[in-house]
């Protein structure tokens, strides 16, 4: 008890310690991609005034100073760079990620009106994801070297998959040949099944190339041979002890999986023409409205870090090994 008592109050001042750095990390990595994006924008050739206006008047002509003036003001494109960077900033801490060029609307908001959409999307594809995973890897790890090959080389193949690639298997197969789901738009529960199907098998993949060599590591540990020798069945056994074990390095991998679904979500979308930011994104790009670009650039990479972030926290809070390394 005494040594408990010596011991705990290091454990708390440690655990903020971790905490705080790596939050601390977290902010760096958003500070970089703002910064990195706003320079992107600050670097195209051209008068940016001048863009904006031909942006929102459909057609690209030469301005006089007059016709440019009320956007510049507006823009506060007449500022030094470095005055236009530290309020960029400001603007990004309170969630003003400023006005769309093409739409005169607040980016934030237009982003707000397809998230939904957008979160519904990566919410069913790691879901699809999981149960490929879980049920590929229970089938084929530890059933001999040809099936276990066999199964490694799925999941190999299909972490490499490209998204549009495999997107545009699914729509000429099951869409345009097969007419099982609609070819774009599709809303529906049967609509959102192609868009992610495209994003949970190369998740699968990735999922299931960190879950199979726990998988067979678990197979033969004494719990198994314990539960064998009781009678338990094999698929008894690999699903409510080893699969129990086997995940672990797959939860671990959770927050960079939820940031790459979202990612490869804007993709998909475009791809299916289905509303979210990836139609958005399509749109801002092509017509050149660069705050909608970088709004969504800095979505995912907020969406990246704080997932990281969250699974970082649970790892130091859970495991007392990280709180005494430090």
């Amino acid at each position: 008890m005494p040594g408990r008592e010596a011991g705990a109050p290091r454990r708390g001042p440690a655990t903020l310690r971790l905490v705080a750095g790596k939050a601390v990390g977290a902010v760096l990595v958003l500070l970089g991609a703002a910064t990195a994006a706003f320079f992107a924008q600050a670097s195209l050739p051209g008068d940016r005034a001048t863009v904006i206006l031909n942006i929102r008047a459909g057609q690209a002509i030469a301005r006089t100073p007059e016709e440019l003036a009320p956007i510049n003001a507006e823009y506060r494109l007449h500022d030094p760079l470095i005055v236009q960077y530290l309020t960029y900033l400001k603007g990004l801490v309170v969630g003003d990620l400023g006005l769309s060029y093409q739409q005169h609307r607040p980016v934030i908001a237009i982003i707000a009106d397809q998230l939904g959409a957008t979160i519904v999307l990566t919410l069913t594809a790691l879901a699809f994801a999981w149960i490929i995973m879980v049920v590929w890897v229970t089938l084929t790890a530890g059933r001999g070297p040809v099936v276990n090959a066999l199964g490694g080389f799925f999941d190999t193949t299909a972490a490499g998959l490209p998204h549009y690639w495999l997107g545009i298997i699914l729509l000429l197969v099951f869409a345009l040949t097969l007419g099982w789901f609609p070819v774009i738009g599709g809303t529906g529960a049967v609509g959102i099944i192609l868009p992610a199907l495209t994003l949970a098998i190369p998740l699968a993949g990735f999922l299931g190339q960190a879950t199979r060599t726990e998988f067979e590591r678990s197979l033969d540990s004494p719990f198994v041979l314990s539960a064998r020798m009781r009678g338990m069945s094999d698929v008894g056994i690999r699903l409510r002890h080893v699969l129990r074990h086997a995940v672990l390095p797959a939860v671990t991998l959770s927050g960079w999986a939820l940031g790459a679904t979202i990612s490869g979500a804007v993709v998909v979308e475009a791809v299916f023409a289905r509303p979210g930011i990836g139609q958005v994104l399509v749109t801002a790009v092509s017509s050149q409205d660069m705050p909608v670009v970088i709004g969504i650039v800095m979505l995912v990479a907020a969406f990246y870090v704080l997932a990281n972030l969250l699974v970082d926290i649970a790892y130091v809070l859970i495991d007392p090994r990280l709180r005494r390394a430090s």
